[in-house]
């Protein structure tokens, strides 16, 4: 029997390079393809320097590859605002905290293939940084979260990422019990604001790994 995955690795592979292509064309600083999950964490860790600041927003990917112990391993000084325990004051500074520093790693709700980004928040503090971060933004993207055009990089967003981001911080909104978006009314909704970049703004030192492996919502 031959190694019928091969065959998914290999588009994932021409699609992930297309899509690099078309960020370096768009203004990103670099863009790479990582195979895996542990080449992106290498990737990402090369590129952040020992002992700087980088703030993590909710990003279910960056945890995945397990980037926090390895920036933690280069004494890096790591801020992020996830924590039952945390009080709210507490949270608040660490928002201001992941935004302010050194590198903002994130991951993106969705990726075109002509390269845009497109991002929903509740709160917001991870548009703010996407789009006006003052030191340089790194996003870690999965190859299952690309889409052909805006349109269905869009409603990705909204049917497949908030309402598995919904049911993991425990609103109780539509989406989460009938597994899409319904446009709703809920005190508890998730889709508040949603920001496309179409190019990297202006001052913005940002690059992109894209990573062949399916992580995040």
């Amino acid at each position: 029997m031959g190694d019928f995955g091969s065959f998914t690795r290999e588009v994932r592979e021409t699609l992930g390079k297309k899509i690099c292509a078309a960020f370096l064309s768009n203004g990103y600083k670099s863009a790479v393809y990582a195979p895996l999950a542990a080449d992106a964490a290498k990737l990402a860790l090369d590129m952040i320097p020992e002992g700087a600041s980088v703030g993590i927003p909710g990003s279910v990917t960056v945890r995945q590859i397990g980037l926090i112990e390895g920036l933690e391993a280069k004494k890096c000084v790591v801020y992020q605002h996830w924590g039952p325990k945390l009080a709210a004051e507490d949270k608040l500074e660490r928002l201001k905290s992941e935004n302010a520093s050194d590198w903002f790693v994130t991951s993106s709700n969705a990726i075109t293939y002509d390269g845009k980004m497109i991002n929903i928040d509740g709160t917001g503090n991870r548009l703010a940084a996407m789009s006006w971060g003052t030191g340089s933004i790194l996003y870690i993207v999965s190859i299952n979260k690309a889409m052909p055009d805006l349109t269905s990089a869009l409603a990705r967003a909204r049917d497949i990422s908030t309402p598995a981001n919904a049911l993991r911080v425990g609103s109780q909104t539509p989406c989460v019990k009938i597994g899409h978006c319904t446009d709703c009314k809920s005190p508890d909704r998730l889709c508040r604001a949603v920001l496309i970049l179409e190019r990297p703004t202006f001052g913005r030192n940002t690059h992109v790994i894209i990573v062949g492996q399916d992580l995040g919502y």
